[in-house]
């Protein structure tokens, strides 16, 4: 979905006229009719004021563009399980479950391949090939990379 749609979309679900929206994130009318026609597209610092507003991502706002993975597990994010920090914006970067509140769940790499064998493996993925698969792909997230340095 385009930004424009989006935009449009979130809006008219919470009941607000391109006015009231206008005033909600400190723009003119026009501006949001703008976006709302695709002639420009809002500034980072709007999209942060109406990721708040509608309690959405910004990749979210931008038409979800990019297939975002949590960089410490590589689950797939979606707006739901995407982080936040300690003063409520997302962090999409991160899943709610490894990282929350501005602190990560997981110190080592072991302790997550740990915990991922333990509750992924089955008859299907056996506890040895679902370690041998977490061993392969985890060091290649950045949180995993970075900690290395």
């Amino acid at each position: 979905m385009e930004t424009k749609n989006v935009i449009l979309e979130l809006r008219v679900k919470n009941g607000l006229s391109q006015e009231e929206l206008a005033e909600k994130i400190y723009v003119t009318r026009q501006a949001v009719s703008r976006w709302e026609n695709g002639e420009t597209v809002p500034n980072i610092e709007t999209l942060k004021l109406l990721s708040r507003l509608f309690d959405v991502s910004i990749n979210t706002l931008l038409g979800s563009p990019r297939k975002l993975i949590c960089q410490c597990c590589g689950m797939p994010l979606e707006d739901e399980t995407t982080s936040r920090e300690p003063n409520g914006e997302f962090n999409e970067e991160y899943c709610k479950w490894c990282y929350n509140e501005g602190k990560f769940a997981y110190t080592s790499l072991e302790q997550l391949t740990d915990f991922l064998v333990e509750h992924m493996s089955n008859e299907n993925w056996p506890p040895e090939q679902a370690r041998a698969y977490f061993e392969a792909q985890l060091p290649k997230l950045n949180y995993w990379k970075q900690k290395e340095e």
